[in-house]
């Protein structure tokens, strides 16, 4: 019974529930980029480059031979070796979007910390009542003398 508790301590510590979540929600928010990025941007691209997709592009670099067997009949199949630069360019135009959204959100976040700063700093502190009762005693022996 030991272990299975210290597992269920482990399991149930926040860093591990926020890990946890913030997998989810990337996971999630992977797909509204692939949908932006393949469905949004890409078209307009395409469509300037006459109707090119990016994610198709390659450039074939020549052919291999292979015998495939198949019910028994022994064929020759010749395949394309293709260098696919236009998957690299997806990829890399899905890398940017994601790291110009992060970049976004991070510094919303930062500037929303920083106002909530400011504004904390500019609302003076409330006196502890020890301190506000000594102040009160300062004061009036100052007036006594």
């Amino acid at each position: 019974m030991g272990l299975l508790k210290e597992f269920r301590d482990f399991a149930m510590r926040g860093n591990v529930i926020d890990m946890a979540v913030g997998v989810v929600i990337g996971a999630a928010f992977g797909k509204i980029v692939t949908s932006i990025v393949n469905d949004v941007m890409m078209p307009p691209i395409a469509y300037w480059q006459k109707g090119a997709d990016f994610s198709k592009l390659g450039q074939v670099i020549g052919t291999i031979s292979k015998e495939v067997e198949k019910d028994g009949v022994k064929t020759m199949v010749t395949e394309d070796v293709t260098v696919k630069y236009g998957a690299l360019i997806q990829t890399c135009v899905d890398f940017a979007i994601v790291a110009f959204c992060l970049f976004i959100v991070i510094k919303l976040v930062n500037t929303a910390k920083k106002r909530f700063e400011e504004k904390k700093l500019e609302t003076p502190a409330e006196a502890p009542a020890d301190i506000k009762l000594l102040t009160e005693i300062r004061d009036l022996l100052a007036a006594k003398r």
